[in-house]
């Protein structure tokens, strides 16, 4: 349990420092400061989590490879930082297209960080997106 909830916050801090960094160089979206980008990494992790879940329900799975399958992740990764626009004070989203730059942008920051936690010799695991969508499910 102990084990659970310190994966699930060290996930979230990792996810608020990538969304931090994004917003920091102005990629589709902007954060007052690293409270707000917190706070954002919460509500998106649920905001996430709560997507995929009916998004299964009704048989749309995340699961797949190839470019159909990225496409439609991009864009549910677009909308869900959208609906946490609605929801984080100080967490701005600059329309649909910002929200596309964004998703990449926080993408390809967080397997950057990964990347970096590996070669610290953190492992495969350091992967912020990877941790929290572990600890979620």
């Amino acid at each position: 349990m102990l084990n659970t909830i310190l994966s699930i916050v060290i996930s979230i801090v990792l996810y608020a420092l990538v969304i931090y960094i994004v917003g920091r160089l102005n990629l589709g979206l902007t954060v007052a400061n690293f409270t707000s980008a917190l706070i954002a990494g919460a509500v998106i992790a649920i905001v996430a989590w709560l997507v995929w879940w009916l998004l299964g329900a009704i048989g749309i799975g995340a699961g797949g490879s190839g470019l159909i399958s990225a496409i439609v992740s991009l864009v549910v990764a677009a909308i869900i930082l959208m609906i946490a626009d609605r929801f984080v004070a100080g967490f701005k989203v600059n329309g649909f297209v910002g929200a596309l730059i964004a998703a990449i942008a926080i993408a390809v920051v967080a397997w950057l960080i990964g990347w970096l936690l590996g070669l610290l010799g953190f492992g495969v695991d350091a992967n912020p997106t990877a941790l929290l969508l572990r600890s979620l499910f």
